[in-house]
């Protein structure tokens, strides 16, 4: 069995841990993801993503564990996923022409040794203008209903944005690989196998 296990069921952070080549099992973890009062988007994602990571300590007591989840933050408010279309349409409308933020938290849990390290990443988006039909059209093509921000940066979501700015685009996909291999590697497992 790997030693690695990524804490989610998205496709998307599987696909972006495959890039590193190391063996790893995934795990859907079952927790409530509801924001508490006052808890700031920072907060929110440290406490969600080692969350995730704590809940599959039993089931994985010797492994490492990665734990990552997202928030869209636009002006001051966290924008959970929209659930809808119509609710995507309403948060792109809102974004058109207009800079959200993205917060991803990272965590890695030693669930051997009861170690964890926990960080965020920011990525930022500047949406460009964009037309109602477009709006309409982008959702019913892409159905981006469980994505933070409407949108999926995969796939046609990029033709929405003027410019993306930040450290590791993963970041925006939510899960920021350039500061999971400098944990990796913090943990003991270095990516590249030096």
């Amino acid at each position: 069995m790997p030693d690695l296990v990524l804490a989610s069921s998205s496709r998307w952070r599987r696909q972006l841990l495959e890039r590193l080549g190391l063996p790893f099992i995934c795990a859907s973890p079952d927790i409530d993801e509801t924001p508490r009062a006052d808890e700031t988007p920072q907060a929110l994602v440290h406490r969600l993503a080692l969350s995730k990571a704590s809940r599959l300590s039993e089931t994985y007591p010797a492994h490492l564990i990665i734990g990552s989840d997202q928030v869209a933050v636009f002006d001051g408010e966290i924008l959970g996923k929209p659930g809808d279309e119509a609710t995507a349409r309403a948060n792109l409308a809102r974004f058109s022409g207009r800079r959200v933020h993205f917060i991803t938290g990272l965590a890695l849990l030693d669930s051997a040794h009861g170690r964890h390290q926990v960080c965020h990443e920011t990525y930022d988006v500047v949406f460009r203008q964009l037309s109602e039909q477009e709006i309409a059209h982008y959702v019913a093509r892409e159905q981006p209903l469980d994505s933070a921000g409407s949108f999926r940066m995969e796939g046609l979501g990029i033709s929405l944005f003027e410019r993306l700015e930040g450290d590791d685009p993963n970041t925006l996909i939510g899960l920021p690989l350039i500061r999971l291999c400098a944990m990796l590697r913090e943990a003991g497992m270095d990516p590249l196998g030096a």
